[in-house]
This record gives structure tokens, C-alpha cells and sequence, in this order.
């Protein structure tokens, strides 16, 4: 497999989660209009809600993940080497110059946030500035920009407002079923139904949650292709990713509602692929990352 059939693939894949959580969604909306006859009434709110919450953090998600992370912008004469490094790549891959962040934290970690690449920005921490070679902050920073370039941040939004949309429909809806309902199921002849519905509000959340670890983690493997193509030298992103494999501190101000921008989880440097991680395996990234450079050597 070449690297463009790589991106190609992830794409595909990610568009496919994004509609199955949708329609998730969906179905929860009509299953509370069901049980409580709401005419509609229900499915409406619950698309009402995914637009209102989606466009706030459409506009302001950037900002909050910024000031959450502690990152401070700079400019050129701040840091010149970061500046322009970041400049470079931008002209490499004809994207717009995005506000440049550093965070002061001893961990290598990066994220690039913002709703399209004329609203964008990337951090990186001071531990990436330190104890990475050129060509390895050089893949991560490639890595950061691919986000802008594929439009990830946009599409994480959208796929973390209908996780918590899912959660707190399923969660209201359970509660109200719980203590006594009204509508349909009082009527008697609809239980088989009504016990799917039930186990449906139970496992929804859990679904949605791994949907939304499926789609950052497939977005996590686009990254690292694009950034490959960006820089033709796979090898120093994967020397990073090495480097942030053999850390063992977190970041101090790590964020369970950030974790997925980070090239790698804040919580632990070696990524843990455990079933809720935001992240792939490191080792599955490395080899993914080398079988690029055999194919393409």
C-alpha cells in the first residue's frame, strides 16, 4: 500500500464512523419519541442540541484548548527556530503561517487546534524544543499541520459533540424510564420493544465512546502519513515518536477533554493501548511509519 492509498483509506474509514454516529443519534432521538410519544418533539431537541454545542465549539473550541494547556503564543523574535521551522513546512505544504504556542512542560508533546487552516494554531512543548533533533520536530511538526491540512480538528468536533449529545440523551432518558415513565410503556403491549430501547440508552454511551476513540485514532495514523509525505522522511517522525515512547512523565496540565489533539497521550508518554486510549499503540505508528520507508525507499 503507497502512502496517497494510506490517506485515501483513513478518510474513508473516518467518513464511515462519523455516519454511524449520526445515525446513533438518530435512533435515540426516534426511541425517546417513541416511548413518551413526543411527536418529534424529542429527535428535534436532540438535533438542536448537537447544532447549538457543535457551533460553540466550532468558534471556541481552539481557544479553550489553548488556555487549558497552558500555551503561550510567540513570534518570530520569540523563538526563531520553531518560527520558522513551522514557516518552512507551511510553505512546503501551501498552507497559511497558523499562531505559533509554546507550553512550558517538560514532556514532548505538540497539538494543532483550530475550525480550518486560516484559523488555526499549533503548540509544542518546551521538552519538544530540547530533546528533539531537528528532523524529529521537523515529523512532529509535519504531523500538527497534516491536522489543519485534513481538517481534524473539524471533524473531532463534530464527532465529540455527538458522543456527549448520546451521553446525556441515553442518560436523562434511562433516568425518567427508570422512575416511571408515561406514554407507550404504560400500555402493556409493547415490552419486548421497550427492553431493547432500554438496553440501547445503557450501551449507547459506551458505543459512542468507542467511536470517538476509533475516529481520533484513525485520524492519529492520517497524521503521521501526511506528515511523511510532507517532509519525504518518515524516519524522523518515527525517531520522535520513539523518543516520546521512552518518556514516562505526563504533561502537568493534561486534560481528558484535550488528550486526543496531543501527537501522543499526555497522561503517559508510552501511550498505553489500552481500549479507552485517544491514541494508537506507538508500535503499531512505528511500523506503519517504517513500512512507508521501505515502500517508498
Amino acid at each position: 500500500m503507497t502512502t496517497y492509498d494510506f490517506i485515501s483509506a483513513n478518510k474513508r474509514k473516518s467518513v464511515l464512523l462519523i455516519i454511524i454516529f449520526t445515525v446513533l443519534v438518530l435512533m435515540l432521538g426516534g426511541l425517546i419519541d417513541y416511548v413518551y410519544e413526543g411527536g418529534g418533539f424529542f429527535l428535534f431537541i436532540a438535533g438542536a442540541y448537537s447544532i447549538i454545542i457543535g457551533l460553540m465549539g466550532f468558534y471556541s473550541g481552539d481557544k479553550i484548548a489553548l488556555a487549558v494547556s497552558g500555551a503561550r503564543e510567540i513570534k518570530e523574535t520569540d523563538n526563531q527556530y520553531l518560527y520558522r521551522m513551522v514557516q518552512n513546512l507551511c510553505l512546503t505544504v501551501g498552507l497559511p503561517m497558523p499562531k505559533v504556542h509554546i507550553i512550558n512542560d517538560p514532556a514532548i508533546n505538540a497539538f494543532a487546534t483550530g475550525r480550518d487552516p486560516n484559523h488555526s494554531s499549533i503548540a509544542v512543548t518546551t521538552g519538544a524544543l530540547q530533546r528533539l533533533e531537528n528532523e524529529e520536530l521537523e515529523g512532529v511538526l509535519a504531523h500538527e499541520l497534516s491536522h489543519i491540512k485534513n481538517y481534524d480538528i473539524r471533524v473531532m468536533t463534530l464527532v465529540m459533540v455527538l458522543a456527549g449529545t448520546v451521553a446525556i440523551i441515553a442518560d436523562l432518558t434511562l433516568r425518567s424510564f427508570l422512575w416511571g415513565g408515561r406514554g407507550r410503556r404504560r400500555e402493556g403491549d409493547n415490552g419486548a420493544l421497550l427492553i431493547i430501547g432500554l438496553v440501547l440508552m445503557i450501551i449507547a454511551p459506551i458505543v459512542a465512546q468507542l467511536i470517538k476513540l476509533a475516529v481520533s485514532r484513525r485520524r492519529e495514523y492520517l497524521a503521521d502519513a501526511s506528515a511523511a509525505l510532507i517532509t519525504r522522511f518518515p524516519e524522523g517522525l518515527a525517531r520522535a515518536l520513539e523518543k516520546i515512547g521512552q518518556q514516562a512523565q505526563p504533561m502537568a496540565r493534561a486534560s481528558g477533554a484535550t488528550a486526543h489533539l496531543f501527537i501522543a497521550n499526555p497522561f503517559s508518554g508510552k501511550a498505553l493501548a489500552t481500549l479507552f486510549s485517544t491514541h494508537p499503540p506507538i508500535e503499531k505508528r512505528l511500523a506503519a511509519l517504517r513500512h512507508m520507508t521501505g515502500a517508498n525507499g
